[in-house]
């Protein structure tokens, strides 16, 4: 009986402190401001299908900001359920560049519409992939105010003025990383 209750605590005292470890952090430095967990249909996981953008963007450490900035405004079940949609996702050190206290500013409840509004200007409806992008043109983004494209002529392409970094598709779009988060004029 001594043997089993000291094989007991062997095995549940190693797990009782892995427990005790976890958590979420709150903290944020610089610009960043933690995500939280997701819920509701945006957490639904499915191994047999791609991600959707949102579910890309929750696994890369790069947009962990991106992620949090969607939860703000309320706009991660938006890309989660519809789509095919363009999204340029700014990086973490993108949203870093901004003047300082501005994101936790766009984060506060009363300001949801608006950081909705610049988040709504990073996403074109439809797939756009970098070859389909032509050099000066205008593409129509969810807000309803529109982007320019520039083209140069080694393909590297620019969304008024925040270059793409990479691209990643989606199953229910496609993902252009860029440097800069765009702000609508």
């Amino acid at each position: 009986m001594k043997k089993q209750i000291a094989i007991l605590i062997l095995f549940l005292v190693p797990w009782c402190i892995q427990g005790c470890g976890e958590g979420t952090s709150t903290e944020s430095s610089g610009n960043q401001v933690q995500p939280k967990k997701l819920s509701g249909q945006s957490a639904v996981q499915d191994a047999d299908s791609n991600p959707n953008v949102v579910q890309v963007a929750v696994s890369s450490s790069d947009h962990s900001t991106l992620v949090a900035a969607l939860q703000a405004a309320e706009y991660v079940d938006a890309l989660t359920n519809v789509g095919p949609f363009t999204v340029f996702a700014p990086t973490n050190v993108a949203f870093d560049q901004l003047p300082k206290g501005t994101l936790e500013s766009l984060t506060k409840a009363e300001n949801q519409r608006r950081l909705r509004d610049i988040l709504e200007y990073h996403v074109l409806l439809g797939v756009y992939k970098v070859e389909d992008f032509v050099h000066n043109r205008k593409l129509g983004t969810a807000d309803g105010r529109s982007v320019l494209v520039s083209k140069s002529e080694d393909g590297s392409v620019t969304i008024n003025g925040a270059k793409i970094l990479g691209t990643v598709s989606a199953s229910n779009g496609i993902i252009h990383i860029v440097d800069q988060v765009l702000l609508p004029e």
